[in-house]
């Protein structure tokens, strides 16, 4: 009975050795463009993670236009992190779901913005529109391609950018600058919901002339596409596009990944990882990395959003809300 009992014990020990060990996983809900990026920095990390804790993890990324991304969080997505390209998408997780604390930029560095870009022009071969600033865009039969405002940060950055510069050419007359901009929304031929769905209506089928995005991403098209021999425009004016990031206080503590979650985003700030960055053309904060990378990013008047058009609560009731500007500007262009 005894050695029944001694066997019984060693095999359910050996059972229990044998049993695969449940990696930890995270879930980071990204924008739409940001595929490739996180495909290449999550192995570093685990890696990095590994060395330091000795501990497995996974990492599953979500990624989509980020106010859908931001919705489908509230509504129950149990993302760990979000590395978003607006940082209101960020505050609703505050405001609607009280997921977050409302000073979530202060938890990490550069109003957590572990890199930021802004936006550029894809233009076809030999820039045959001749297309050099903002104000070319509305030149007669440019079409025009880039997200929805209403569910893209990547457009809303367009829009701002764009009505910004305008601004700034007709000595800040608001009425001046919204004639153009109606007229520069007029040009769209299609908007998507996402950054990544405007490149394949600008790339795949052909529509447009001119794609405007984020400067990584048009730089990461080029690469992709050589053979297309497209072309970047960095407008001389333009606006400063911030990449927050932030771990979602409710959903870590309810997954048990907390000090996970903090480690990922706090890696984002690395050399390692800002050297991935600005391989994908975002511009970064380490001073090693920028001086090894200036060559690649042309010189551009950046003004921030809250500079010229006050927070970005303001500029979402004001421009982006239902009823608000960008609507009326829509319906105008219309009729």
């Amino acid at each position: 009975m005894m050695q029944n009992t001694k066997k019984f014990t060693l095999l359910l020990l050996a059972a229990v050795l044998a049993a695969p060990v449940t990696a930890k996983e995270l879930l980071n809900s990204s924008y739409d463009i940001a595929r490739e990026l996180f495909a290449e920095i999550n192995p570093l990390f685990i890696e990095h993670y590994k060395q330091q804790t000795g501990e497995t993890l996974e990492i599953k990324q979500s990624h989509g236009g980020s106010s859908r991304q931001a919705q489908a969080i509230i509504q129950g997505l149990r993302a760990d992190v979000v590395t978003f390209n607006q940082s209101t998408d960020i505050d609703i997780l505050h405001q609607r779901g009280n997921l977050l604390p409302a000073d979530w930029r202060d938890r990490l560095a550069n109003n957590s913005s572990p890199y930021y870009s802004t936006m550029a022009f894809l233009v076809r071969k030999g820039n045959p529109k001749q297309i050099s600033s903002w104000a070319d865009l509305t030149k007669d039969g440019v079409g025009l391609v880039f997200p929805n405002p209403k569910t893209s940060g990547n457009a809303r950055y367009t829009y701002l950018g764009a009505y910004g510069d305008a601004l700034a050419r007709f000595d800040n007359d608001e009425q001046k600058a919204q004639q153009w901009l109606q007229t520069f929304l007029s040009r769209v031929v299609v908007f998507d919901t996402g950054g990544r769905g405007a490149t394949t209506s600008f790339v795949d089928r052909e529509l447009g002339d001119v794609l405007i995005t984020f400067e990584s991403e048009v730089n990461n098209i080029i690469a992709q596409y050589p053979e297309q021999q497209f072309e970047r425009v960095v407008p001389p004016t333009n606006v400063l596009a911030e990449f927050p990031v932030a771990w979602i206080d409710k959903n870590i503590q309810r997954n048990g990944t907390e000090q996970q979650a903090k480690a990922y985003l706090t890696y984002l700030y690395s050399k390692e990882a800002q050297q991935v960055l600005a391989r994908y053309f975002y511009r970064v904060h380490n001073p090693d990395v920028i001086e090894a990378t200036k060559a690649q990013f042309p010189p551009t008047s950046l003004f921030t959003v809250e500079q010229v058009f006050g927070s970005w609560e303001q500029v979402q009731q004001q421009h982006f809300a239902s009823g608000a500007l960008l609507d009326k500007l829509l319906a105008q262009g219309k009729r």
